[in-house]
């Protein structure tokens, strides 16, 4: 383009007069008015045919992603250029969460990241926090438009309102009660591993979520839609798929069946898994998180003789004190969760397992939390994500006293990921020396690959001709001492 300014190139119609206008540009390439007339047709038809750029920025869970995922076909389908969120797009969309600690300065960073690219541009604002607080996130300047959870999957039917308006902090975000249907999504673009979303909502009534007010009540998609979608990502050449879900066990509200309150009317979680393990290909399952009361003996014996899916398991606990967790209004005891521990110790003794914990909840002396440091550290785990409690309107927790000081929820946070990097070396050692099959992955460093094995232990091998997306057997040779725990590698 030589010389054509940035600012010329935005306007479509100015960009169309100067390439058609310019001779001294084109006359090595048009030779004749009637082929300039052809070129000027052309580009007319490429610009009318393309609506526009959209560009997307996600925030949070597994399940936003897949979601973001669904969204960007979606626009793609309907003629959409998608682009990078870091390049100028005409429509930025960000995918919020309300989990994640400070979301309103998360979003009004995106917003402005997103302005700085192309201050004409139009941005969208979704996701659980949208649903949440939309009137908070529609006076952020420079939001067009705020979509609720029921809104979201369609987008498109309010762009020409945005579009055309030039209309500031538009909201359309309904009561999530009536949030009744089911979405399913899949993320794309990761050729190595896809997450796909199975189940949407929840029925629970933990004192420090917000979830299902941003979310609404539990809903699951059929069994013959995943099987579907779980082969439209086999034949795209992804390699693992993670399930995904807000609460993935009570896939076919599950919850009532397994605590004996209704009986069995549609498919569960384990059928889903037991007809997905049925697939053809070289495909692995990982199941992203389930509830310890959701989590049968049934579905651990099932992962253990499984064709594809891994032995990892993520498994909330969120407190080891009986008594916090009676005020978190969680559905088990500590009992209940080292039964499950136990079984899947029994079952699959190589089993990666993954533990949610939360600090610094109100009421949670120290005497409480170090219930928890002891429940744990003799837990037969692999690794915690630990998250510091934090404030959330709405919620019963909010509302309870004994608050913890936030520098003393920060040490009791720092404790814990202490005791995190314990259970992961633990885990890594023991397998030290074991053959396994790495689904092998691109590492910043271009002469490494880096990749997971199937009980969830990341390892690092030099490449040597080896190609990311691709399985390779190898042997577990040491750990490697860095901000994260990785094992090394060698070929088998």
């Amino acid at each position: 383009m030589g010389g054509l300014s940035f600012s010329l190139l935005k306007d479509k119609h100015a960009y169309l007069c100067w390439y058609v206008f310019n001779d001294s540009r084109l006359s090595h390439i048009i030779k004749s008015r009637i082929a300039l007339v052809q070129h000027f047709l052309y580009l007319c038809t490429y610009f009318m045919a393309t609506p526009g750029t959209v560009a997307f920025h996600t925030l949070g869970c597994k399940l936003n992603y897949s979601e973001t995922s669904g969204l960007s076909r979606l626009f793609s389908q309907n003629g959409y250029a998608v682009a990078s969120f870091a390049d100028i797009a005409d429509i930025y969309v960000v995918n919020t969460c309300s989990v994640t600690e400070g979301a309103d300065r998360q979003c009004r960073q995106i917003v402005r990241q997103a302005l700085r690219q192309n201050p004409e541009a139009k941005v969208i604002v979704t996701g659980c926090y949208a649903q949440l607080k939309p009137a908070e996130i529609a006076e952020i300047p420079g939001v067009n438009l705020v979509l609720g959870a029921a809104e979201k999957f369609r987008m498109l039917d309010y762009i020409d309102l945005i579009q055309n308006s030039g209309a500031k902090g538009l909201i359309s975000s309904g009561e999530i009660k009536e949030v009744n249907t089911f979405e399913s999504s899949y993320s794309f673009g990761d050729r190595t591993r896809s997450f796909l979303k199975v189940q949407d909502g929840c029925d629970y009534k933990c004192s420090f979520c917000t979830i299902p007010k941003a979310r609404g009540k539990s809903r699951s998609d059929t069994v013959e839609s995943v099987l579907n979608n779980a082969r439209s990502i086999i034949e795209m050449g992804v390699k693992e798929i993670v399930l995904t879900g807000v609460n993935l066990g009570d896939f076919g509200n599950g919850t009532e069946v397994i605590e004996g309150s209704l009986p069995k009317k549609e498919a569960l979680f384990i059928d889903l898994i037991s007809e997905l393990d049925q697939l053809l290909g070289e495909v692995r399952f990982r199941i992203s998180s389930i509830e310890p009361n959701l989590l049968t003996e049934e579905i651990i014996e099932f992962v253990g003789g499984s064709n594809h899916f891994m032995p990892h398991f993520h498994i909330p606990l969120q407190s080891g004190s009986d008594s916090i967790l009676k005020l978190m209004r969680r559905r088990y005891n500590t009992a209940l969760y080292q039964s499950r521990i136990d079984a899947i110790r029994k079952h699959i003794p190589h089993a990666c397992i993954g533990v949610d914990v939360i600090v610094g909840f109100p009421g949670e002396t120290q005497k409480e939390f170090q219930e928890t440091v002891d429940f744990i550290d003799q837990l037969e785990i692999s690794y915690l994500h630990v998250f510091t409690y934090s404030e959330r309107d709405d919620t019963a927790a909010v509302e309870m006293s004994g608050i913890v000081p936030v520098q003393e929820r920060k040490r009791r946070n720092e404790v814990l990921r202490l005791l995190s990097e314990k259970k992961k070396r633990q885990h890594y050692l023991k397998h030290q020396g074991d053959i396994q099959e790495v689904l092998l992955e691109n590492h910043k460093n271009k002469t490494l690959l880096t990749g997971f094995t199937p009980n969830y232990i990341k390892v690092i091998i030099p490449a040597n001709g080896l190609t990311s997306n691709s399985m390779s057997l190898v042997r577990i040779t040491g750990i490697l001492n860095g901000p994260e725990i990785a094992s090394t590698a060698e070929l088998a």
